[in-house]
């Protein structure tokens, strides 16, 4: 699964520039091109059917994996790399990331509530594998959180070869504390600089095909063995058929099962007693006619609550009235079917959470409260609305939780906040005007200086001037 295997580093892999690696008899070095066109004059030749270099025997051994039941090359799939005439049309229908806006997935790990967004970024990168052979790819980023706090950030990039396969160039990774400090970095890397890059999906898996998901031993190391296909598997919308199940041989954990479904790509992760699950995708499950009026009435009620000062009893009874009109709303909402599953219990907690919070006349709690439930409704609103509109309520959102954090006194809550806006704002920059972009980085900026500095009180004053910005945007 991936949190419990994954951390990176972002700063390998910059959203403004690509790195090209010139790479001979293991040396290497690099420069830094724009990303959106095609390096020149730097070696790159018309792609054409590569052999992909594979570590030694005494490579495995040395990083602990000679024991592993590794498939004998008469399976693998993923030996020899066709040519990338249409590189970033990522179509593969078991792994389309080209056509997959936005995912959400959730589920549990050690215990804990565990939620996913993975975005496709509005930019590409160019990468040179091996001398002369460059590929361009696209970015997803991916974002983690366990129990409501950003754990893991990536950005994965990839790219689909003529004969339908999909190959895996890199992730940068960070892991973090609960306080918002990066905890590792450990498991980056980036095809041409650390080792091959390597086969995510091959373009018909069929039961005994293997590939290696990540091929780097001793750094990320994963062979993926093709043991169903042809299944249904219960989606965010109904059966989904044509899936497939594949046994996963890590270098750090036991095997475990991971399921992909057409449509949707990574479907489910199993380890252990951890369950990553997908919950809803856009636009493989957008619905047409708008956000239903019980979705706006929960986020307009959150907002309410939220915007009150929840200082008189007055204040705190509409509050009651309002957290249960919401609950209403949904129960409504959910009467009429055709919700996601996995987007069910979720939305339920937050908004039974809200009316126990608001009961208990608990202001800082209330407020994380009415965040969660707007959350929660945002979530089911990727449906019917475009991503960019979603990803920009979360934003808003986030800058919301770092004012009640900040307001707190919660200085490690708060660096979480900063860290996690600055993430989002990378999938939501390419909508607004550059002068909105710039107010918006002065102030993300100035909230975390405030945070670095330990003034708490500032960090709520830019909360603020933030929130002022992102409201006139949702």
């Amino acid at each position: 699964m991936r949190t419990s295997r994954r951390s990176i580093r972002t700063t390998a892999l910059g959203a403004s520039f690509v790195l090209l690696v010139l790479a001979t008899g293991g040396a290497t070095a690099g420069v830094s091109v724009a990303s959106t066109a095609a390096p020149a004059g730097l070696g790159c030749q018309e792609s054409v059917s590569t052999p992909v270099p594979q570590p030694t025997q005494e490579m495995l051994d040395t990083a602990g994996l000679g024991d592993l039941p590794l498939a004998p090359d008469s399976a693998r799939r993923d030996l020899v790399a066709a040519p990338f005439s249409d590189s970033t049309a990522v179509t593969n229908p078991l792994f389309p990331i080209a056509e997959l806006k936005s995912a959400i997935l959730n589920g549990h790990v050690d215990g804990k509530v565990f939620h996913t967004e993975t975005t496709l970024l509005p930019f590409q990168r160019v990468i040179e594998w091996t001398p002369g052979q460059c590929v361009r790819v696209l970015v997803s980023q991916y974002m983690a959180f366990l129990d409501g706090r950003l754990q893991e950030t990536a950005l994965d990039l990839y790219a689909q070869a003529d004969d339908g396969s999909v190959w895996y160039l890199g992730e940068a990774v960070n892991d973090y504390g609960t306080d918002g400090q990066i905890l590792t970095t450990e498991g980056t890397w980036q095809a041409g600089i650390d080792g091959p890059f390597a086969m995510i999906m091959p373009s018909d898996p069929q039961v005994g095909d293997v590939n290696r998901a990540e091929n780097l031993p001793g750094n990320s190391f994963e062979e993926v063995h093709v043991t169903k296909v042809d299944q249904t598997f219960e989606g965010p919308s109904g059966p989904v058929s044509g899936g497939i199940v594949a046994l996963e041989i890590h270098q750090d954990a036991a095997p475990s099962d991971k399921l992909f479904a057409p449509g949707y790509g990574e479907f489910q992760s199993v380890d252990g007693p951890d369950i990553e699950a997908m919950a809803l995708a856009s636009p493989t499950d957008s619905l047409p006619g708008g956000v239903p009026p019980e979705l706006t009435a929960i986020s307009n009620g959150a907002d309410a609550i939220f915007a009150s000062h929840l200082a008189t009893p007055l204040q705190w009874k509409r509050a009651d009235r309002t957290a249960q009109r919401m609950l209403d709303a949904w129960q409504a909402f959910h009467a009429a079917g055709d919700v996601p599953p996995r987007l069910v219990k979720p939305t339920r907690v937050a908004l039974r959470s809200l009316i126990e919070q608001v009961a208990s006349r608990r202001r800082s709690n209330s407020y994380s409260a009415s965040i969660d439930a707007a959350y929660a409704s945002n979530d089911l609103q990727l449906r019917y609305r475009p991503v960019t509109e979603v990803d920009t309520m979360r934003f808003d959102l986030w800058a919301r939780r770092a004012l009640v954090d900040a307001t707190r006194a919660s200085l490690g809550d708060t660096r979480s906040d900063v860290v996690t806006l600055e993430w989002i704002r990378d999938r939501i920059a390419q909508t607004l005007d550059p002068v909105t972009v710039v107010r918006l980085d002065t102030l993300v900026g100035e909230l975390g200086g405030a945070v670095f500095d330990g003034d708490l009180g500032a960090a709520a004053q830019a909360a603020r001037d933030l929130r002022e910005v992102t409201s006139g945007l949702v």
